[in-house]
């Protein structure tokens, strides 16, 4: 066993990245034992790079994938990365237009080439910084969500859902960017706080001289009224339920209706309602059988018949600007008032997000929750903090229709073909689709393939089982690891993501995709405020790692994980962790200095301070195991630092200092080696450095590595509580001697108390000198 001398100062540049290297090919899954830890990695976006959050969860999972792989279980911590449609399709055509290539003059496939090129070119440099943090994947089995077998899970699982009834085409309203032209998610979408103006608007009551007032920050979609709605029980507007009233500059009227939606406080109570333009509008359409008038086309501008001439064909933003210059003029808006309201912008393209309604493909995501719901009601599946279930059950109890379909070219193309009188065949391939068009007497030249690719969010929700060989019948990592243990993962995909892998496995597995759920804060700078580059605030942990080791990041990520609370992080937090880290590392010199060697049994053990000592790391690694099963990171990083600094570092390596003999020496090795294993999970780079160095095991690697048993101690009942008696005087004494010096009554008392103290320990009391 090669044994050679610690460096004199800790730096983490000199063996982090070579010591990945040497234990990468440990982290596989070994197929064999009977217990399992399966852990998915949620696949970043391609085009991404490391941010806190991202790091904060990779540190989680790797504590938990490190844990268990020391433990014995046979661990596999599925890796992989997100094809990312709408962000990777945007940064393709940026570079493309930086080299002079017009991205319009591709044809698709071309495009799509070109996004291949750039994938294998830069695609993997968020997998590069997830190795630099330290992340002990299962790599060589990564998947990507635009590889050859994923696509057929995809494909698979869009056909299935559909000849199950599960998928639909339907004209619904949906969030339209009208700048890329597509339909996109919610989580798409930022909401930004913005002035504005509510207009107030008066509707003539037909065949009276009589007008209802209506308050709205969008007069230009009037044109698209269909109603006017209040509430029934105000009895402002009792007597005009039923009756018409006009939209100004229109020859038509729209009946005035009555809902319980309507908020009598808010504005005049009157609601004009636009079915086709605003999601809350539309329910109440759907409830009242309301006609749908689309006024605003996909690239935003105003349209339809019904728009007045002078406005038809303007961007939203004229249009408006001119109706209510003409509506002031005639007296129709009798009031303006100034607010702050929120306004939905794309996240990609900057521009304000409208509500059209377009023929899309949905998902019946209401069917498919009622199972999702009960595993969760059930505790089958449970979360951690447990708060975060009635955040699932409030999105999936109020759930819609999921679109699933985008009009982008980077993605998974829906299977589908159009016939020429409005059939839809949905098949796997095109030749499957040829033969039922033939069967229904449709010529193959009058098929139309869709051009539309599929939600990201549909791909990844087959995450749990696609990555692991389904729908292949005979796939032995499927049979080996799914279900899955754990997922980790931030609270603002609980719906995007987290509940759409529940349905999607229940429908296709029959059972849970993962038992646990532990959900993260979310990491924001040390004054408690949101990490954005407007702010100035964003902090890389790339540069962190440069600067500190990875090591001292990942514990200052884990020590701050308090359940239920946002992380305060600055980077006087990751410098403390580094400091620890030094002690440890010196601890590991001093061990060395005196020849203590690391390979030593503890049986039959005469000293009290050694005995103390192993009792102390056997408690250690009690609570270390409790914390980690209980998802109390912060809670084992403060065990770790109480039991290194506290217990090792301050008294007992203080005593050793008078009491060195092979006994102690021999329990200090075995200590100090069992700490490093304890502690691996959570700074993995210092102690696989330490332990290669010191020569504490054989093969040079921790992550194989299992824990030595303690051998059973006979102990007197007043043995831990007279060393811990003594272990608290020597701190009274130390903090007092710190605090008024040596010349004091109550200094000189405390030193005559463990002077004379009884026994071996008295030979200690030097310690405090």
């Amino acid at each position: 066993m090669s044994v050679k001398s610690l460096d004199k100062i800790y730096n983490p540049k000199d063996f982090e990245h070579d010591g990945y290297r040497k234990a990468a090919h440990l982290f596989g899954p070994t197929g064999t034992g009977e217990n399992y830890f399966s852990l998915l990695m949620p696949p970043p976006n391609v085009t991404g790079s490391l941010h806190l959050g991202h790091a904060l969860t990779y540190t989680i999972q790797d504590i938990l994938v490190r844990f268990h792989r020391i433990a014995g279980f046979d661990t596999i911590w599925q890796p992989g990365t997100d094809h990312a449609g709408i962000a990777t399709q945007m940064v393709v055509a940026r570079d493309l237009e930086s080299a002079g290539i017009d991205p319009k003059s591709l044809s698709q496939d071309e495009f799509i080439d070109k996004i291949w090129e750039w994938k294998d070119k830069s695609g993997n440099n968020i997998l590069d910084q997830q190795k630099a943090l330290g992340c002990s994947a299962a790599w060589d089995y990564s998947r990507f969500t635009m590889d050859n077998g994923f696509c057929e899970s995809v494909i698979e699982a869009f056909v299935t859902l559909y000849k199950s009834g599960l998928i639909f085409r339907d004209k619904r309203l949906v969030n339209w960017d009208t700048k890329l032209k597509t339909a996109i998610s919610d989580l798409e979408i930022q909401n930004k706080e913005e002035k504005g103006t509510l207009w107030y608007i008066k509707y003539r009551i037909v065949d009276s001289s009589d007008f209802v007032t209506i308050a709205t920050t969008r007069p230009e979609t009037m044109f698209g009224d269909t109603a006017i709605a209040v509430h029934p029980d105000d009895e402002r507007y009792k007597s005009l339920i039923g009756k018409m009233a006009i939209i100004p500059y229109s020859d038509r009227s729209i009946p005035i209706i009555a809902d319980d939606y309507i908020d009598m406080e808010k504005g005049t109570g009157c609601l004009k309602v636009t079915p086709a333009h605003d999601p809350n509008d539309f329910a109440i359409g759907k409830r009242h059988d309301l006609e749908m008038i689309s006024v605003i086309d996909m690239d935003g501008h105003l349209v339809s018949a019904y728009v007045p001439d002078l406005l038809r064909g303007l961007y939203l933003k004229k249009a408006r600007k001119i109706l209510v210059e003409k509506l002031t003029e005639d007296g129709t808006l009798t009031k303006e008032e100034e607010i702050t309201h929120s306004v939905p912008y794309g996240d990609r393209s900057g521009t304000v997000v409208e509500p059209l309604l377009t023929e899309q493909w949905f998902v019946d995501a209401k069917a498919m929750a009622e199972e999702a719901i009960r595993v969760v009601e059930d505790n089958e599946i449970r979360f951690f903090p447990d708060k975060w279930k009635n955040t699932y059950f409030d999105w999936m109890r109020h759930i819609e229709p999921w679109c699933i379909s985008r009009q982008i070219i980077w993605g998974h193309r829906i299977p589908a073909w159009y016939g020429p009188n409005g059939e839809i065949i949905v098949e796997k391939t095109e030749e499957e689709a040829f033969l039922v068009a033939e069967k229904l007497g449709i010529q193959i030249k009058q098929l139309r393939r869709e051009t539309d690719v599929l939600d990201t969010w549909f791909s990844s929700g087959l995450w749990p089982f696609a990555t692991f060989g389904w729908p292949k019948e005979n796939s032995e990592l499927l049979k080996r690891y799914y279900p899955t243990t754990t997922l980790v993962s931030g609270f603002d995909i609980i719906f995007f993501w987290i509940a759409r892998m529940i349905m999607m496995s229940l429908f296709f597995m029959k059972k849970i995709p993962f038992k646990d759920i532990y959900i993260h804060a979310l990491v924001r700078d040390e004054k408690g405020q949101k990490m954005s580059k407007s702010k100035g605030n964003v902090i890389n942990p790339m540069d962190l790692i440069d600067e500190f080791g990875a090591d001292a990041l990942r514990f200052t990520l884990a020590f701050l994980s308090v359940p239920g609370r946002d992380i305060k992080f600055g980077r006087d937090h990751v410098k403390i962790s580094r400091n620890f880290i030094t002690k440890i590392w010196n601890a590991g010199r001093f061990l060395q200095s005196k020849g203590v060697l690391f390979t030593g049994s503890v049986s039959n053990i005469n000293s009290k301070l050694n005995h103390w000592i192993l009792v102390k790391l056997k408690n250690f690694k009690i609570e270390i195991n409790k914390n980690i099963a209980e998802y109390r990171f912060d809670y084992a990083t403060r065990n770790i630092q109480y039991f290194l600094r506290e217990m090792f570092c301050d008294f007992f390596i203080e005593a050793m200092k008078f009491q060195d003999d092979d006994e102690t020496k021999t329990v200090a090795g075995f200590v100090f080696a069992e700490f490093l294993r304890s502690a691996n999970p959570f700074i993995p780079f210092v102690t696989e450095q330490l332990a290669e160095t010191l020569g504490i095991i054989e093969d040079g690697s921790l992550v194989m590595a299992r824990a030595k048993q303690i051998e059973p101690m006979n102990l007197s009942d007043d043995f831990e509580k007279e060393v811990d008696d003594f272990v608290e005087l020597v701190h009274e004494i130390r903090s007092e001697k710190q605090l008024l010096g040596e010349n004091n009554e109550k200094y000189n008392a405390l030193m005559q108390k463990i002077q004379s103290w009884p026994g071996e320990l008295r030979n200690l009391a030097q310690i405090v000198r």
